[in-house]
């Protein structure tokens, strides 16, 4: 259990200091915590929260989206800003395709490039850029890289301590070759983040939001989980679940539903 991080997008509409002060009174040692919501919040303001807690930022969600203008700057922000809360990954989506276009192969290529552009910021700044792969539904308006293997195909080129993967059984369930390639991202010491949630069915009609608790959907957490664990990822397990339902519950219950399903189906 000291493993568990809450991801912020769990509790989506709890304040800042109420999620840091329930997740202290849980026991819960590591939250994952979103841009726009630390920037609300002021960034060395949420630094401070967190440390002063005794919380480990165990990520930092998100950036990418290099097919917009203006990608490096806003890319070089977000590094910042993990640097400033000690975050070791900052989860880098990579965006869909540019507008017009139908060429996926060179939308992809594009993020390796924009990815290698960071890599020395990002050195300078101690934090690994963790490219997170989204389910292939989501190829064409928000992130050309679909499968784990793409993820480390592109992040092949460049430090290990630079740019990593993430592993997030939501997007990643489906592959069947999702075990070797986890295997794989051990070797290359590129596992920067495990993301844990499950897809329900049906999904609704907002796709973005059918992510289910732990053990409220179809997906073999455990598995995943034992996976990560062979592949030599000792790190945290955050639990990132965006579904209206769970948003709609008072945090802190939200939060102990969510450390039970883990026991029970995770662990």
């Amino acid at each position: 259990m000291k493993r568990f991080s809450l991801n912020q997008a769990t509790t989506k509409h709890w304040p800042l200091p109420e999620l840091v002060a329930g997740c202290v009174e849980a026991g819960v040692t590591g939250v994952g915590l979103w841009r726009e919501d630390i920037q609300a919040y002021g960034v060395q303001k949420s630094a401070a929260l967190a440390r002063d807690a005794g919380l480990a930022v165990t990520s930092l969600c998100r950036s990418g989206f290099f097919q917009e203008p203006g990608w490096e700057e806003e890319n070089k922000r977000a590094i910042d800003e993990a640097a400033a809360l000690g975050a070791p990954a900052l989860v880098l989506v990579s965006g869909g395709l540019p507008p017009g276009s139908r060429d996926v192969d060179a939308a992809r290529a594009h993020v390796g490039e924009a990815i290698g552009a960071l890599v020395p910021y990002a050195l300078d700044a101690g934090v690994q850029l963790a490219i997170e792969a989204l389910h292939p539904m989501f190829a064409s308006d928000r992130c050309v890289v679909s499968t784990l293997k793409q993820a480390l195909d592109l992040a092949a080129p460049y430090p290990a301590e630079a740019v990593g993967v993430v592993i997030d059984t939501y997007h990643l369930w489906w592959d069947d070759a999702v075990w070797e390639q986890i295997a794989r991202a051990g070797r290359e010491r590129r596992i920067a983040s495990f993301q844990v949630a499950d897809w329900v069915t049906p999904l609704p009609a907002g796709v973005l939001l059918g992510r289910g608790l732990p053990g409220t959907g179809c997906v073999e957490l455990r598995r995943f989980r034992e996976a990560v664990d062979a592949a030599g990822y000792t790190g945290p397990i955050e639990v990132e679940v965006f579904a209206e339902e769970v948003w709609a519950r008072p945090g802190r219950e939200v939060l102990d539903e969510t450390l039970e399903l883990y026991r029970t189906h995770v662990v």
